[in-house]
């Protein structure tokens, strides 16, 4: 049955005002719970009410929802509880908590930097005439045989005068030779533009009869003479560099950026992702906003020779902005506090990205029954310990054309908050936030790709949120869970409790969603950091082509990975007295006996990587990196080729 429902002014105000959208019809349909009967013309978002656990769905039309502004929230979402919020302030709450009788329902996200990128074709304009601030990229000398041989790290070598040609020697002409002199003064640091990334100071040139302006010059690394165009790492140096000047530069509020011909639209989308990941700046919590490069409203690049056209350049520049947009929100879930963060404000964050998404994303969010349903015990004996209600998401991502030629799953680890269960931890509990990377990559990657909407692939993004507390319902050590896929699992340890909530996900993207290819992200071990560090995740697989594939991935989007040994011999360690396997394996090798557990739980026949994102998911200085997103991304629009 249908059922057309109008919405009250007052509910579509708060809709809006929670950031989801910025127009909204004013009617929408209740559907079935099923996924067949889901409308395959507009996007299906599940209903808000965390006290049901069916998983019925709302459905818009992409022609009645427009002005869709990603970055939502800000400010806004407002509570539907009465009580007074823990913020303890009779002031407006500045971002949206629990309070003492209500979990928090909704996640601000952080709103798009305002600075705009655009090109410029540097034949027809100057770069200068109206800029406040002027970024020169150069390429030092290519270096002679001897030199690669012997590294650069002779600080005492003599620097050659820098030589400029192009439209950066004109420019230098114009200005008296103040480019030139720039790179002298600064030679020994600056090394002509040895470095990728590197930059001089700022030097004021006053012209008569204009304002004085600013000049930097930024480095662009050796140049390599048989290389059409520059690498993909050197370029998001390039964009970080710029975002980076446009900071620490204040009261500039437009900016010039001269390029060399070698920047392709490749460059500019890498460019773009990082110019706009670098200006992130997560300010939801703070009373005093600390924005990133806020007095910049422009930023133009200029490159040279003309080799783009307007609308290849332009549309770089958007795909960029929606990959950093995607890494925002990841940063975003990584950071919020589990008073904000937990497993229905986090399938609310799903709800919304399946809304901007413009029909490209479909959302279900699948309640205790529908998983009792399908008899994932594993993930439900974890999320008995939660405060909110168990939520496991499937975004959906289907193409505009309706042509798929593969279909993939993406499954992330949603563990929102991780104390150990009662194998509690004992050490950095203040950092278990970020057991969420998983899902956080993967939803900033759905959210990604709903904005660039790549042909050929059908993507299942798939998180099982919950929560791993401690209460009278929590799973104990030496209980028995059985995982959908009928196979029993004795819980040796409550803090190896990812793994759990992973064995159902899996099974779902598996049998229900029928992926070809599925790839899993989760921080799951620490034996994984301690292998590998802080800026490199692993990767198990035994697929060579999957393998090869990501390694590919992760060179192009700086997402660093390493493949690492399924030894199947080690699977004796998992082996237990009473069930079919145990949650934990031996004393050593405990992300390579990780990874062999969660093989059990997809079809052998089928290609599949478990990828160990618990090091490069957070800096101690930063906070989240954002990694994965950018991977994800990409990886899955490789699939529609």
């Amino acid at each position: 049955m249908i059922m057309k429902i109008s919405v009250p002014p007052a509910l579509l105000s708060s809709i809006l005002l929670r950031g989801s959208a910025s127009t909204y019809a004013s009617a929408f349909t209740t559907l079935g719970s099923r996924p067949s009967s889901i409308a395959q013309s507009g996007i299906v978002v599940p209903s808000s009410s965390s006290s049901s656990s069916s998983s019925s769905a709302v459905s818009f039309s992409s022609s009645t929802i427009s002005g869709i502004r990603g970055g939502g929230g800000g400010g806004g979402g407002i509570s539907s509880s009465s009580s007074s919020s823990l913020n303890m302030s009779s002031k407006k709450e500045p971002f949206n908590t629990w309070t003492f009788d209500r979990h928090c329902e909704t996640m601000d996200w952080t709103p798009a930097p305002r600075a705009e990128l655009v090109a410029v074709d540097a034949a027809s304009s100057q770069p200068g005439d109206d800029a406040d601030l002027v970024i020169v990229a150069v390429f030092a000398p290519p270096k002679d045989e001897d030199e690669e041989e012997d590294g650069d790290d002779d600080d005492e070598k003599e620097i050659d005068p820098i030589v400029l040609t192009g439209r950066a020697k004109e420019l230098d002409d114009a200005l008296g030779g103040a480019l030139t002199e720039l790179a002298a003064e600064n030679s020994k640091a600056f090394r002509n533009g040895g470095s990728a990334g590197s930059s001089t100071p700022a030097t004021r040139v006053a012209m008569e009869g204009s304002k004085a302006r600013r000049y930097m010059l930024l480095g662009l690394g050796a140049e390599e003479k048989d290389e059409e165009e520059v690498e993909s790492s050197t370029i998001a140096k390039v964009g970080a560099a710029v975002a980076a000047a446009c900071h620490d530069q204040k009261r500039a509020e437009s900016c010039d950026v001269l390029l060399p011909s070698k920047i392709t639209a490749s460059s500019l989308e890498d460019l773009s992702t990082a110019f706009y990941s670098d200006l992130y700046a997560d300010n939801r919590y703070r009373k005093r906003v600390e924005l990133k490069a806020e007095d910049t409203k422009s930023v133009k690049l200029f490159v040279e020779g003309g080799v783009l056209s307007d609308e290849d350049a332009a549309s770089s520049i958007a795909t960029g902005a929606a990959l950093a947009s995607g890494c925002s929100l990841t940063k975003d879930i990584v950071n919020a506090p589990h008073n904000v963060l937990n497993s229905e404000s986090l399938a609310d964050t799903a709800r919304r990205i399946a809304a901007e998404s413009g029909g490209s994303i479909v959302c279900e969010v699948l309640g205790k029954d529908e998983c009792e349903a399908r008899g994932m015990g594993a993930y439900l004996g974890v999320a008995r310990g939660s405060e909110t209600q168990p939520q496991f998401i499937h975004l959906t991502y289907r193409p505009t054309d309706g042509d798929v030629k593969k279909r993939v799953g993406i499954v992330g680890k949603g563990l929102l908050f991780d104390t150990g269960g009662y194998n509690i931890k004992t050490g950095m509990m203040e950092l278990m936030k970020f057991d969420c990377g998983g899902a956080a990559a993967v939803l900033g990657a759905a959210r990604a790709i709903g904005a660039t909407k790549p042909d050929g692939v059908e993507a299942h993004f798939v998180v099982a949120a919950c929560e791993n507390m401690i209460n009278d319902r929590a799973v104990v050590p030496s209980d028995i869970l059985t995982a959908s896929n009928g196979k029993t699992i004795e819980v040796l340890n409550t803090d190896a409790e990812g793994r759990l909530t992973l064995a159902d996900a899996l099974v779902f993207v598996d049998e229900e969603c029928e992926c070809e290819s599925i790839i899993e992200l989760s921080t799951l071990t620490g034996a994984c950091m301690v292998s590998l560090g802080k800026k490199i995740c692993g990767v198990w697989t035994d697929d060579d082509d999957l393998a090869k594939d990501l390694e590919g991935v992760s060179k192009v989007t700086g997402d660093k990975s390493w493949r690492m040994p399924l030894e199947k011999e080690y699977k004796e360690l998992l082996k237990s007295k009473i069930a079919d396997m145990t949650n934990l394996g031996g004393p050593y090798g405990g992300a390579i006996t990780a990874g062999l557990f969660l093989t059990e739980f997809v079809n052998k026949k089928k290609p599949f990587a478990h990828i160990d994102i618990a090091g490069p998911v957070w800096d101690d200085k930063a906070g989240a990196t954002g990694f994965g997103a950018k991977l994800v991304t990409e990886w899955v629009r490789r699939q529609g080729e």
